[in-house]
C-alpha cells in the first residue's frame, strides 16, 4: 500500500483526494479519473474516515478544502507526481522505448541551450522520452538523491561525495544591454560602460551569481545597484523595458536576444565551467551518456 506518512490513504485515496482537490468538484474529479461520481464521493468519505479529519467542506456548491487538506496535499502531491513517473516508466518500457531521460537544467541552460540539444538528440532517438525540469544550483543534490532527476546540468558541481560530474564546457559573463543606451559598442566591454545606469545585481544568486561578485563588482565600490533579482532572465526582461544594464551568463543573453538588445563579452574575461552531474553511485545509462555527448556539441556550437 502506497501511504502519505502519518496517515493511511492508500493510493486510491490518494488518486481521488489529489483530482478533487485540483478540480474543486466530485463530477469533474470523476472526469479527470474516467470513474462515476458516486465511486469518487465514496473513496473520499473513506479516506476521511481513515484519517480522521474532514478534507473538503461543500461552500456555495463547491468543494473547498479545509486547512488540513491544504498541508495534506503538499506530501500527496509529491507523492503524486512520483507515481505518474512510475507509469510513465513503465509505459515507456511496455512500448519497447529505448529509454527515459530525466534532466534537470538551470532556468538560463532551460531557454535555449536544453531545448536545442533534447531536439537534437531526439531526432537521433525518437523512442527515448523526456522529463524536464529546471531548477536552482541548491536544489540539484535534492533532485537527485530524491531521484526526480537522472541528470543535473548546471554552472557548478556541488562539492558531496555522493555526486560526480563531467564537464560538458564553458561559458563566460557578458553585459546584456539595451542598443540605445550603447550604441557602437565595442567587441567587450568593461563594467565602466554601466556607469551612470542602474546595474541590475545578481550577486548571491547561484555560482555565477558569486563570480559576479567576487570577480566583477567587489573593486568597483561607485556601482549604481538599485535591483537584486535571483533569476536571469527576470534580469534580461528587466533589461528589456530599460531598468538598467546586467551582468548575466551568455546563454541566457542568447536565448534574450531582440531587435532592442544585445550584449557583449566582458573585459578582462571572466568564465565558468558547465557541468553535467549525476549520482556517484547511479551513472548515467547509454542513452544518458550519449545525450551528454549531443549537450557538449550545443554549447560548443554557441562559441562559434
Amino acid at each position: 500500500m502506497v501511504s502519505v506518512p502519518g496517515s493511511s490513504m492508500n493510493l486510491r485515496h490518494i488518486e481521488v483526494f489529489h483530482a478533487v482537490y485540483q478540480s474543486g468538484s466530485v463530477s469533474a474529479a470523476s472526469r479527470a479519473l474516467n470513474v462515476s461520481q458516486p465511486s469518487v464521493s465514496k473513496v473520499l468519505k473513506h479516506a476521511e474516515s481513515r484519517i480522521g479529519f474532514r478534507l473538503f467542506r461543500l461552500v456555495k456548491g463547491r468543494l473547498v478544502p479545509t486547512d488540513e487538506a491544504h498541508t495534506l496535499f503538499r506530501e500527496v502531491d509529491d507523492i503524486y507526481g512520483r507515481i505518474e513517473s512510475l507509469r510513465q516508466t513503465t509505459r515507456n518500457l511496455r512500448a519497447g522505448g529505448d529509454g527515459h531521460i530525466r534532466l534537470a537544467v538551470l532556468p538560463s541552460l532551460g531557454l535555449g541551450v536544453a531545448p536545442a540539444a533534447v531536439a537534437r538528440f531526439r531526432q537521433q532517438r525518437p523512442n527515448v522520452s523526456f522529463d524536464i525540469h529546471t531548477l536552482h544550483n541548491d536544489d540539484i543534490l535534492k533532485a537527485l538523491y530524491e531521484r526526480n532527476s537522472d541528470l543535473a546540468v548546471a554552472y557548478d558541481a556541488p562539492r558531496h561525495p555522493r555526486l560526480a560530474d563531467v564537464r560538458i564546457g564553458s561559458g563566460e559573463l557578458v553585459m546584456l544591454y539595451r542598443k540605445d543606451e550603447i550604441p557602437d559598442a565595442p567587441e567587450r566591454l568593461a563594467l565602466d560602460a554601466a556607469r551612470g545606469r542602474d546595474l541590475i545585481s545578481l550577486a548571491g544568486s547561484g555560482p555565477v551569481g558569486a563570480l559576479f561578485a567576487s570577480e566583477v563588482v567587489q573593486d568597483d565600490p561607485g556601482r549604481s545597484e538599485r535591483i537584486f533579482v535571483q533569476t536571469y532572465y527576470v534580469a534580461a526582461a528587466l533589461v528589456r523595458h530599460g531598468a538598467g544594464v546586467a551582468v548575466v551568463d551568455e546563454f541566457t543573453a542568447r536565448a534574450s536576444l531582440s531587435p532592442e538588445l544585445d550584449f557583449r563579452p566582458l573585459t578582462p574575461k571572466v568564465t565558468f565551467g558547465v557541468h553535467c552531474i549525476y549520482l556517484e553511485d547511479r551513472p548515467p545509462s547509454r542513452p544518458a551518456r550519449d545525450f551528454i555527448g549531443i549537450l557538449q556539441q550545443t554549447l560548443a556550437e554557441r562559441h562559434t
